[in-house]
């Protein structure tokens, strides 16, 4: 599916190692990239995500594994598709994950946070 033209996948695709924090082990196979605000970050996420915000992936770009297969998350979906369509110009295989993080929450998908209270999207 795209998404004006970027690659694009429902919630529902992403795959299910995501819902749980990262473990010690070598690079993963796919990555689920996080391009939200480091405020947005902090109150709700999905555990095994990684965070860009979409600001810094020109400058932090080679922090991801060029050969993982790239989910990149926002809250609703505007930020991650200008970060896929950045990061797929630059040779990446990179996807949108389609209604982001409210739509993860709306799944029921886990989430983390920093907060004292339960970690929330909206």
């Amino acid at each position: 599916m795209t998404s004006f033209g970027v690659p694009s996948v429902s919630v529902e695709a992403v795959p299910a190692e995501f819902d749980q924090p990262p473990g010690q082990a070598e690079a993963a196979a796919a990555v689920l990239l996080d391009v939200r605000e480091d405020d947005e970050w902090q109150l709700g996420r999905a555990p095994g995500a990684v965070h860009i915000p979409l600001s810094d992936i020109p400058a932090r770009y080679g922090e991801l594994d060029p050969d993982a297969d790239l989910y990149v998350i926002c809250r609703q979906g505007g930020r991650s598709m200008e970060a896929v369509k950045y990061l797929v110009n630059i040779g990446y295989e990179a996807v949108n994950v389609a209604g982001g993080m409210v739509a993860w929450q709306q799944l029921g998908r886990p989430l983390a946070g920093e907060g004292p209270g339960p970690a929330t999207i909206y």
